[in-house]
């Protein structure tokens, strides 16, 4: 029996981020550390088996609110299935505009998904299930889907299938892995197949100094609870907020630069003025912000991986990083160095 096993690894955003999604520029890195891995085999029908996060019997009622404000009211098989609808129409659309390989067979499949990666803190989980998916269907089906192509087809699983916002920064690094230098400007638009992409640019993780990530144990925010008021702002034209995605977008360009010419000192300043920009535009959680206080009062640069959660920065030695830990751990924080390559 046929059975597919893929995976997609947890994100976090090094530099430019949230400017992703405001045509701005961003460098992300993988988080290989933490996974979602899809499990596909043959089966007598298509059939979507329920995860760990999908259950649907609790010990009592309190559990059943702690299962909602980690998961939510449907776990990751929405994901599953609005993906695999998507999967279904592009290759039906690409058949349609004549072209060759995108040819489904009537073979019929159960499937499943598991995921290590933290829930909630900004380490886009909810992307890497469906890029695991979107991984899957294509080893199922001997269908190849191209590379610049599947960030914006996996986004649109998210935004147009389920209405959830999202931005295109988690879904390229995810498709890209290592170290990726991502440029949304509109003059590097393009579409193709009907999705639209930008200009992506694999950076060497060689080049990068000693990174660590660290992520609250605690319970936070989804992430649109963090972005829907900025997405306000800035539409409504606020000045502040579309001034700030432009010095985003300039610290993101001058880390790529930095990051090529090896100039760690340059990097680290640019983390640390992320993390204070973003503090400038944004109401953030106490308990966030405490996490860069602790990172920095060590020594460590610090700022969001994503929406907030995860911290991102550099330390200097591993004498700094062991403080680090102590001091993250005593608020209820884990800390990984992040593994970039296989």
């Amino acid at each position: 029996m046929l059975i597919i096993r893929e995976r997609a690894y947890a994100r976090a955003g090094l530099v430019g981020n949230p400017s992703d999604g405001y045509n701005g520029k961003t460098v992300s890195v993988i988080v290989r550390n933490f996974f979602a891995e899809v499990t596909l085999y043959e089966w007598e029908r298509i059939e979507l088996l329920l995860s760990q996060e999908d259950h649907s019997r609790f010990d009592s009622v309190h559990d059943v609110v702690h299962d909602v404000q980690l998961h939510g009211y449907y776990g990751g098989i929405r994901l599953i299935k609005a993906t695999i609808k998507r999967f279904v129409e592009f290759c039906s659309a690409r058949q349609t505009a004549g072209e060759t390989g995108y040819a489904l067979h009537d073979g019929k499949f159960a499937i499943r998904y598991t995921s290590t990666i933290p829930r909630q803190v900004g380490m886009a989980g909810s992307s890497a299930i469906i890029v695991a998916t979107f991984r899957a269907l294509q080893s199922f089906y001997g269908v190849t889907i191209p590379r610049h192509v599947l960030p914006s087809l996996a986004l649109s699983v998210e935004t147009e299938e389920l209405r959830i916002p999202a931005g295109l920064q988690d879904r390229v690094i995810q498709v890209y892995g290592g170290a990726v230098f991502m440029d949304f400007a509109k003059e590097r638009q393009f579409t193709e197949a009907g999705y639209v992409g930008y200009h992506y640019e694999p950076l060497d993780p060689s080049l990068l100094p000693p990174l660590y990530v660290a992520y609250t144990r605690d319970r936070s925010e989804p992430t649109e609870a963090t972005h829907r008021p900025l997405r306000e702002r800035f539409d409504n034209g606020d000045p502040q907020v579309v001034e700030a995605m432009k010095k985003f977008a300039g610290f993101a360009a001058a880390a790529r630069e930095a990051i090529v010419q090896r100039d760690h000192s340059t990097l680290n300043q640019l983390i640390d003025q992320n993390f204070d920009l973003r503090r400038s535009i944004m109401s953030l959680q106490p308990k966030h912000i405490r996490m860069i206080e602790v990172a920095r009062s060590v020594g460590c640069t610090a700022k969001f991986s994503g929406s907030g959660g995860a911290i991102i920065g550099t330390y200097p030695n591993e004498t700094a990083y062991q403080k680090l830990v102590e001091s993250l751990t005593a608020i209820n924080c884990a800390v990984v160095k992040p593994t970039m390559e296989s």
